[in-house]
C-alpha cells in the first residue's frame, strides 16, 4: 500500500508515486505535491505562513516570540 506523504510548502498530504522529491545539497530532502508547490518554494522563496491556500496559513514557529 503506498505510503502517504505530507508536502514541504503547503501540508497537503498526497501518496506515493504522485510530486517529487527534491534533495538540497545538505542531504534534506524536500517534498511537493504540485509543481505550484515546488515553485513556489524555491524559485520565488515564498512563505507559506503567508499564503491562504496553505494549511501552515496564520500559524507561527514554535520557539519565536
Amino acid at each position: 500500500m503506498p505510503r502517504a506523504r505530507k508536502c514541504s510548502f503547503c501540508g497537503n498530504e498526497f501518496l506515493a508515486g504522485t510530486g517529487m522529491m527534491y534533495v538540497k545539497n545538505d542531504g534534506s530532502v524536500l517534498w511537493f505535491c504540485s509543481s505550484k508547490c515546488r515553485r513556489s518554494s524555491l524559485e520565488f522563496r515564498r512563505d507559506s505562513r503567508k499564503l491562504k491556500w496553505t494549511k501552515y496559513f496564520g500559524k507561527e514557529e514554535k520557539g519565536r516570540a
